[in-house]
């Protein structure tokens, strides 16, 4: 495969300098580029809800669940950068970024971050949809996030109490990585902020307590 960054102008392109490499052995090979999800926390609930919430599963469309950037080039061909990853997989930092946003909202009395003991009364899971630089048109390239979020009682197999699902575009005016990331922070900042304004009003079922 072909580095995409050679291909797509959403990302800087590095034909140049794997060109340069080429001619001289003495060149030291391109250093791969790490990068985080890691938005500001959404403003503090007025209201706070009882019990304790605790973040689940969180689970990211196949297409987008390893560490390479993406790049969607038409509607059905994607690219990724082998050269610029995230510096975990998405699925562990969109979760402890999910437990840690909705701690500081305050929404929930308390909130407990995935892989913890299963002791709550409520469980939020999530399925990433949509995490890529996309560049079909070319004018107009954009970074595009997808989240849909499932609330459940904790402890049973019955169908989610609440759920919603929520996307943002963000669109990119210069072509880097840098700018790609920076505006999927913005999105994912955003869906958290919109999130945990639902979840205060949500109606979920009383708590269950022996």
């Amino acid at each position: 495969m072909k580095p995409i960054l050679a291909r797509v102008t959403v990302f800087a392109p590095l034909a140049a300098l794997a060109l340069a490499a080429g001619c001289s052995l003495t060149r030291p090979a391109p250093v791969k580029q790490a990068y985080l999800l890691d938005p500001p926390p959404p403003p503090v609930s007025a209201t706070t809800r009882p019990g304790t919430l605790r973040v689940g599963v969180v689970t990211v469309a196949a297409p987008f669940r390893d560490r390479p950037l993406v790049v969607r080039e038409a509607e059905l061909r994607y690219e990724t950068d082998y050269y610029r990853e995230w510096i975990v997989p998405p699925s562990a930092m969109i979760g402890e970024t999910l437990a840690r946003s909705l701690d500081r909202s305050r929404v929930f009395g308390r909130v407990v971050p995935p892989g913890t003991a299963p002791d709550s009364d409520f469980v939020i899971d999530a399925f990433v949809s949509a995490l890529y630089a996309d560049s079909r048109d070319a004018s107009k390239p954009g970074a595009e996030l997808a989240i849909g979020f499932y609330v459940s009682r904790a402890n049973t197999s019955g169908a989610p109490v609440w759920s919603k699902e929520y996307r943002r575009r963000i669109p990119i005016s210069a072509g880097s990585s840098d700018t790609y990331v920076a505006a999927q922070n913005e999105a994912l900042g955003d869906i958290l902020a919109e999130l945990a304004r639902d979840l205060a009003t949500a109606q979920l079922p009383p708590l269950i307590r022996p």
